[in-house]
């Protein structure tokens, strides 16, 4: 299959240094160019040394290499419908970063702009293609516990906010300037926002959507910061599956401008685990389990390297395939929306320390 010629646009969010090493390693890409969003971007990218070139503008990138046909849109949430306007005046298929937007009538308008264009947007949520995950799928497909009654799941990291500095402006993440709640000092788009996975998998492993949804948030672990890095949430599918998500940035960061291992204070960056319970059993699913640990660079202390199985591997293969056979990836637009209502029925019910429903 002859590969996809692909560029980066923004080159600002918390995954763009994974696209560095897939977009130049993976044999159905050919990486032809970036646009960063601004100088300091340019300048972060510039110490990868790719060899692809980068430019300042979309436009001049697009000018100098008609040839493109897909972009990953590596940008802040608030910057998407008119990125995604740009490439579908130009019939380019999109692999998106995993908030297309928090506004539904943006939401609307970016299915539309896509339909009308004829392209694909495949959401990036990795996960989806993580083996341990497969795995798990397969079981609960077999029958291995029976009918799901719950699942427990976590998303913890530490902050991006100190490298990539939008995430933690409320207006870029989600959106606008929304206070948590009446006297709260702090304003929607922290981890929430940062956090779509477990929503989504869920969907994906019962088959069902969200009937209700309860979400509390806790004292900020970060003061100096202006959004929520700790909650939970709790609530029932519309199949009767309960679920417990805890969404957090509850890992505390070295504040390293450009991320590497050491960012993490506590010796684990991540941790991404699933507990499904049925009736004749549990699955208990830890995603990112394999590690390395040593004592080193950068600060002479506890460091984790992960050493688990790329799943960026099966996110690129999926999306090459939708591009060269002109199918809908199974994250798309109209699919995910349903996780976002979902993760915007949490804020609401933050707000208003009630359940609510998504909308």
């Amino acid at each position: 299959m002859k590969p996809v010629k692909i560029a980066m646009m923004s080159l600002t969010h918390g995954h763009t240094r994974k696209y560095y090493q897939t977009l130049r390693e993976n044999s159905k890409l050919d990486w032809v160019a970036s646009c960063a969003e601004d100088q300091a971007a340019k300048d972060v990218y510039e110490l990868y040394k790719t060899g692809v070139p980068c430019y300042l503008s979309a436009e001049e990138m697009f000018r100098k290499h008609p040839d493109i046909e897909a972009v990953v849109l590596a940008s802040a949430n608030d910057r998407h419908l008119e990125q995604v306007r740009f490439c579908a005046e130009r019939g380019i298929d999109i692999l998106s970063m995993k908030i297309p937007t928090f506004d539904m009538d943006e939401y609307d308008k970016m299915i539309e702009l896509c339909g009308k264009a004829g392209i694909i947007c495949q959401i990036e949520l990795e996960l989806h293609y993580n083996p341990v995950v497969l795995r798990l799928k397969k079981l609960l497909g077999e029958g291995a516990v029976g009918r799901i009654l719950s699942v427990q799941a976590t998303n913890i990291t530490l902050s991006p906010v100190w490298a990539f500095p939008w995430q933690g402006v409320p207006e870029a993440s989600f959106g606008s300037r929304v206070p948590l709640r009446a006297g709260d000092r702090r304003f929607r788009g922290g981890a929430l926002c940062d956090h779509p996975h477990v929503f989504d998998m869920i969907r994906w492993l019962t088959g069902s959507d969200f009937d209700c949804l309860f979400a509390e948030v806790a004292p900020n672990l970060r003061p100096d910061i202006e959004v929520e890095d700790m909650l939970l949430v709790n609530g029932r599918m519309k199949d009767g599956t309960a679920f417990l998500f805890d969404p957090s940035w509850s890992r505390m960061e070295e504040r390293l401008k450009v991320p590497a291992p050491g960012w993490e204070v506590f010796p684990k960056r991540m941790e991404v685990n699933i507990t499904v319970t049925g009736e004749n059993g549990v699955l208990v699913c830890d995603c990112f389990g394999p590690n390395v640990y040593h004592n080193g660079a950068p600060n002479d202390r506890y460091t984790v390297q992960y050493t688990y199985f790329d799943e960026w591997i099966g996110l690129i293969d999926e999306f090459v395939d939708c591009v060269r056979h002109r199918k809908q990836p199974k994250i798309n637009l109209k699919w995910h929306k349903q996780t976002i209502q979902a993760m915007n029925a949490c804020y609401e019910s933050i707000s208003t320390r009630t359940p609510v429903r998504p909308a």
